[in-house]
């Protein structure tokens, strides 16, 4: 926990004089979608509040926020966690994203496309790896997916994605062998990279979709097997 704190620490000059809930929401998401807040984690107010240097009311009102996003769970006389996924959380969150995300490529218009973000992505995700860090590599696979969806253009497909993919990593939590799930898509990441930067968005759809068939089969089948291990206990 310490270690999270101190990073939230860092983000408190992103506060500034103009706190409000909604930003420390924000800090907080981005914590999650990085992965420092791991599913089932307890949030201190008094800790978290500190490291921030926010109101316990503005605290309260930005886990209210993130509740409603389905990140956080609120357990009476326990206090507030960081939720755990079921099985049908991770198919409804890649049923969002095959509807958004293949939407967006296909809606993409005539090339050129505004491509770096996403190259950037591809690059994160490859020097991430080269060092062994496969939490990283998740991360840099996050990032590869929120610069496509802004392709679109569209704030509010954005904001809607944010929640989406901050879930996704408390989908990727589960995985017990990050880098058996992580590493096949360094390399289809930069194949619908080439293929947009080619202009075939046809071919960059088609791969999209497979991509997130695979992705999905294969966390569903971590999580099926994580819940039988539980319920043999």
């Amino acid at each position: 926990m310490a270690e999270q704190l101190s990073g939230l620490a860092d983000d408190r000059a992103l506060l500034g004089r103009t706190s409000t809930a909604e930003r420390v929401s924000d800090i907080l998401r981005s914590r999650i979608a990085e992965g420092f807040f791991p599913p089932g984690t307890r949030l201190s107010e008094d800790s978290i509040g500190g490291a921030l240097g926010v109101s316990r009311n503005t605290l309260r009102e930005a886990f209210r926020l993130l509740t409603h996003e389905r990140l956080l769970v609120h357990e009476l006389n326990r206090g507030v966690f960081v939720r755990v996924l079921t099985v049908e959380d991770v198919e409804d969150i890649y049923r969002t994203r095959g509807l958004v995300e293949c939407a967006v490529v296909r809606g993409l218009g005539d090339p050129p496309y505004d491509l770096d973000a996403l190259a950037q992505a591809v690059d994160e995700g490859r020097r991430a790896a080269r060092e062994g860090d496969w939490k990283a590599v998740g991360t840099a696979n996050i990032h590869f997916h929120r610069e496509l969806v802004s392709l679109a253009g569209s704030a509010r497909t954005d904001e809607l994605m944010r929640s989406v993919f901050a879930e996704l990593r408390l989908a990727f939590h589960v995985v017990d062998d990050p880098r058996a799930l992580h590493e096949p898509y360094l390399t289809r990441n930069e194949q619908i990279l080439r293929a947009l930067q080619a202009g075939e968005r046809a071919t960059a759809e088609e791969q999209l979709a497979v991509y997130l068939a695979d992705s999905l089969e294969r966390v569903v089948e971590v999580y099926r097997r994580r819940v039988g291990a539980e319920d043999a206990l």
